[in-house]
């Protein structure tokens, strides 16, 4: 993953905002979770759901290889607390960052780190906290 260029957070934040208008099943249901695959600029390129966060990103992972996107050429979000598992799947595919909206486990943070995988946490509201490979997160202004 070395030599991925960094992703600006006001991408990030374009990309999480976008998230919440493609989830039809959480809207009608409020019980699914999401995992959302944007690129540089945070354009949501494909979204995914399922009751189980794991599910929701292995269904994207599967959904971007049949589409034929590159995985580094972007970065994944998920409406869950980032696991090692999540964690792992993400650096395993090649996705140079994760971000999800609620708290990254311990042991996600030592993966992402021992992985170079950017880890973010808490990304909402416009605010976020990078917990692993802070280089590839360029700050807002």
């Amino acid at each position: 993953l070395v030599g991925h260029l960094p992703i600006d957070e006001a991408a990030l934040h374009c990309a999480l905002a976008a998230l919440h208008g493609q989830q039809p099943l959480n809207a009608e249901t409020g019980a699914t979770h999401a995992a959302g695959f944007a690129d540089r600029n945070g354009q949501l390129l494909l979204v995914r759901e399922d009751v189980g966060r794991h599910n929701a990103l292995d269904k994207l992972v599967g959904a971007m290889a049949s589409a034929g996107i590159d995985t580094g050429s972007g970065f994944a979000i998920v409406t869950s607390r980032a696991s090692y598992e999540l964690a792992m799947k993400a650096a395993q595919v090649g996705i140079p960052m994760l971000a999800a909206i609620s708290a990254p486990t311990t042991l996600a943070i030592a993966l992402a780190e021992s992985a170079n995988l950017c880890l973010v946490g808490f990304a909402r509201d416009g605010h976020c906290a990078v917990y692993a490979h802070p280089q590839r997160l360029v700050p807002a202004r």
